[in-house]
């Protein structure tokens, strides 16, 4: 691969041929080609990448771009000096960390955000103004992000920071499965009910900040009603969990779980898609009830996919068909009403120890959000 020096003369031939001329920048970017082929040809029985010669003549592009477009030339020559520099963290990365499966799930969401989201109208399709295609598959979007996020955070540090962490980043992709998941293994192994209810309790915060994060992407001024109550609500559910982790030194010995898997497309689709309907549910129960029938709407939702029905009320509240007041009391019933029903699952499903440590968390923290925000 070439070296510091080269690609320096590289880029002052780049600058000179930008500046004598078009025709003095071909023959500069044609004599760098050949060298980068007479470069590969000797070196390819040793190492036969092409990095480094494809490097070469992008190096010639990027001195003559920064004579017109500085800033976007500077951007991408320090992506080309990353991609250089970090030769063997990225092999590693990709042959050791990530799957081909995990793989896969980076060019999916990278479909998703590049190809798909530009396509998609920005304007309404249905008549009370409610259901904006591109709006939709933004939700989509930060769904697969944040899951892609957590995950690879995962793999990468869960074995070390063990299990607050690994339950935070599990929580993004299902708080509800986690709350199951963890109460199926401590029904099946007792001794581990608190580490499976503490880890029940992490995954939840990362969903409320999900929650927290789609409210504020979606409703700026929304989320700065509900701040304080938000806020407290938070402290209340990491104070419990980290109440858990102080109390029983046993709770790291729940080993950490490798997933295939990224994010799942079919649950962020049927987030999306659940929340269309909400939209349309609430834009023909607003006329019909008020502001009532949209909160009790978003209410019955959130019983089954608490992200989905703030998301649609923020929406609502956005557009201005809600009033920030009846806004932030519809989101925080969301979150009472979230809490009871997984209250319940743990209930069900880890049996009444694991039900009493999880249900404790999950119910004070919206209890504090509602007294904070009738104060306040």
């Amino acid at each position: 691969m070439a070296g510091i020096r080269t690609h320096l003369m590289l880029a002052l031939a780049g600058t000179l041929g930008a500046a004598l001329g078009t025709l003095v920048l071909a023959v500069v970017l044609l004599l760098t080609g050949a060298l980068a082929v007479a470069s590969y040809l000797k070196s390819a029985d040793r190492d036969p990448g092409l990095t480094g010669e494809v490097a070469m003549p992008v190096t010639a592009l990027l001195a003559a771009l920064a004579q017109t477009q500085p800033a976007l030339a500077g951007g991408l020559s320090v992506v080309v000096a990353g991609a250089l520099f970090l030769k063997r963290p990225l092999h590693q990365l990709v042959r050791e960390r990530l799957s081909e499966q995990e793989l896969k799930d980076a060019l999916l969401l990278a479909a998703a955000a590049l190809v798909v989201l530009p396509l998609l109208p920005e304007t309404a399709v249905d008549p009370w103004g409610v259901l904006v295609p591109a709006r939709l598959w933004r939700l989509v979007v930060l769904i697969l992000a944040v899951g892609m996020a957590g995950h690879v955070a995962l793999q990468l540090v869960g074995a070390r920071w063990g299990l607050p962490l690994a339950g935070f980043l599990s929580g993004f992709a299902s708080s509800t499965a986690a709350v199951v998941g963890f109460g199926h293994r401590a029904r099946e192994e007792p001794h581990h009910v608190p580490a499976a209810a503490v880890r029940a309790l992490f995954a939840n915060l990362g969903s409320y900040v999900l929650f927290c994060g789609l409210v504020a992407g979606v409703a700026p001024a929304l989320f700065g009603l509900l701040r304080w109550p938000l806020l407290v609500a938070g402290v209340a559910l990491l104070g419990a969990a980290l109440l858990g982790v102080l109390r029983h030194e046993s709770v790291t010995t729940l080993p950490v779980e490798r997933t295939p898997r990224a994010f799942r497309l079919s649950h962020a689709l049927l987030l999306a898609g659940l929340m269309g309907i909400v939209l349309l549910v609430s834009a023909w129960l607003q006329q019909a009830l008020g502001a009532a029938g949209v909160v009790a709407a978003a209410a019955a939702v959130a019983l089954v996919e608490v992200h989905a029905a703030a998301a649609s009320l923020a929406q609502l509240a956005s557009t201005g068909q809600l009033n920030l007041p009846a806004a932030a009391w519809g989101v925080v019933l969301l979150l009472v009403v979230s809490a009871l029903a997984k209250a319940g699952t743990a209930f069900i499903s880890g049996g009444r120890a694991y039900g009493w440590r999880v249900a404790s968390g999950l119910i004070a923290a919206p209890m504090m959000a509602a007294g904070v925000l009738f104060l306040f």
